[in-house]
């Protein structure tokens, strides 16, 4: 039986990873994350509390576990934090990487390491591949670089998923994405500012889920794009949620990022060219309509 050791397990992408495994034949699940577990489903795994930036606790759950494969979805992932925090940050995106590797060497485990877009600097006037150069315009995307650097120069069985603009909806939610922002502010009739000069390819949390079991499964090894399949502008994104679920679309209004008092600086285009997932580890990405087909469902599923 293949155990897979999954941190963050409480957030969206780590509480998709966990049901997506529960859905798996002979594997062990570890479910691990800060604080009590959030998920509502209790049944068919380990959970285990976990703060990835305390080296001894990394030691002790990999101790206890030996774990043959580890999803590892657990970062600081807030941009903005993540520029006035730097030292947390730091400590999140890389030292914990780290303590991970390290871990991995000892007992040898494969690890399926999430990273971002946010590498980019967002200037090329085509999608990106894998091969591209990292140029990180922020903190954030300079921290989750580092950690990249951390696991490419280990002694492990690696593999690197980049992600950009997850969104979707998660047992006892913390934290929202874009989807859901946009949904309840139009929702409650509140006029929002959206940028129209920056482009992603958002990602249905499912998918992101589906590339990293894929990648566990598969033992893959190397770097992998994995996104949504379509590129659009941000406020598109918006008006596509407004269209959606009927909303108002004149309580949008379109804004350059350069007017947002924001502490870091977001790269103004960064979709990805998905050929190597889609190809080598068979993943498939939903378009984003029928993403959002999947977060009504599941929202009409939790008000029942």
């Amino acid at each position: 039986m293949k155990k897979i050791l999954v941190t963050g397990s409480n957030g969206l992408l780590g509480q998709k990873v966990v049901y997506g495994l529960l859905e798996k034949e002979d594997v062990k699940i570890i479910a691990t994350a800060r604080g009590e577990n959030r998920l509502k489903r209790k049944e068919g795994y380990i959970y285990e509390q976990l703060d990835i930036t305390d080296e001894e606790n990394v030691k002790a759950i990999f101790e206890k576990h030996t774990p043959h494969t580890i999803i590892h979805t657990a970062a600081m992932t807030n941009v903005d934090p993540c520029e006035t925090e730097r030292e947390l940050c730091w400590k999140s995106n890389v030292e914990a990487v780290q303590y991970i590797v390290n871990e991995c060497e000892k007992h040898n485990v494969h690890l399926v390491h999430i990273s971002t877009d946010f590498i980019f600097d967002g200037e090329k006037d085509d999608l990106y591949t894998e091969d591209d150069e990292p140029m990180p315009v922020s903190y954030y995307g300079l921290s989750k670089l580092e950690g990249e650097k951390v696991v490419k120069n280990s002694n492990i069985k690696w593999a690197i998923l980049r992600t950009i603009l997850v969104y979707g909806i998660v047992d006892d939610m913390s934290r929202s994405n874009i989807v859901l922002w946009a949904k309840n502010s139009l929702e409650s009739s509140k006029k929002i500012n959206v940028v129209d000069d920056q482009w992603r390819s958002p990602t249905l949390a499912e998918d992101l889920a589906q590339g990293c079991i894929l990648a566990a499964v598969n033992k893959a090894s190397g770097i992998y794009n994995i996104s949504g399949k379509d590129y659009m502008n941000v406020i598109d994104i918006v008006y596509k949620v407004a269209d959606f679920y009927g909303l108002d679309k004149s309580l949008i209004t379109p804004v350059s990022s350069s007017t947002l008092s924001q502490p870091a600086k977001r790269p103004p285009k960064t979709g990805f060219i998905l050929d190597k997932a889609q190809n080598d580890l068979g993943y498939k990405p939903h378009s984003f309509e029928e993403g959002l087909k999947i977060v009504d469902r599941q929202l009409n599923y939790e008000l029942r």
